[in-house]
């Protein structure tokens, strides 16, 4: 099959830059392979599988988020998980945004890291989750706000996305 025209366009510029000595084929061989088969998403999946199906690990999980990572071999970052309950919906904020848990979760969603969804997420949480997530139902217990700045992130029951 014929690439798409901007993998043509980000063939042309590997090329150019690895022609002109700018940069290392085999270095940023290896650097796609680290973010295709090391880091992600996928990850943070397993992770939250396991807590799913392993009471014992959900514990160390939500007692020790960094020492029960890296029991799946992953690490890197400093990890605070948190669970939603009944009682308290868990909304995660970086007011910074200028860090992400890469390793465990992958790159990090634009939407995330927008200006206008960390000041609504702060300035109005149930906003966020009824209009940008239908999550009515969860509009009647208590919010735990995370506002995080650099090297602590937290996961919503294990991981990290826009419903958090």
């Amino acid at each position: 099959a014929v690439p798409s025209d901007p993998a043509l366009r980000a063939k042309a510029l590997e090329s150019l830059m690895v022609a002109k000595g700018l940069v290392d084929r085999a270095a940023l061989d290896a650097l796609i392979d680290n973010y295709e088969h090391k880091v992600g998403p996928r990850n943070g999946a397993r992770v939250v599988a396991r807590a799913w199906i392993d009471p014992e690990y959900k514990k160390r999980l939500l007692g020790d988020a960094n020492a029960a990572i890296a029991e799946l071999g992953y690490g890197g970052d400093t990890m605070l998980v948190v669970e939603n309950s009944s009682k308290v919906h868990n909304l995660v904020v970086c007011t910074l945004c200028s860090c992400y848990p890469w390793s465990t979760l992958g790159l990090p969603p634009v939407w995330y890291k927008s200006t206008a969804y960390r000041a609504r997420s702060v300035i109005d949480p149930r906003g966020v989750l009824r209009e940008d997530w239908s999550s009515e139902t969860k509009l009647k217990c208590g919010f735990g706000i995370a506002r995080r700045s650099c090297g602590i992130w937290c996961f919503r029951n294990g991981r990290l996305a826009r419903s958090t």
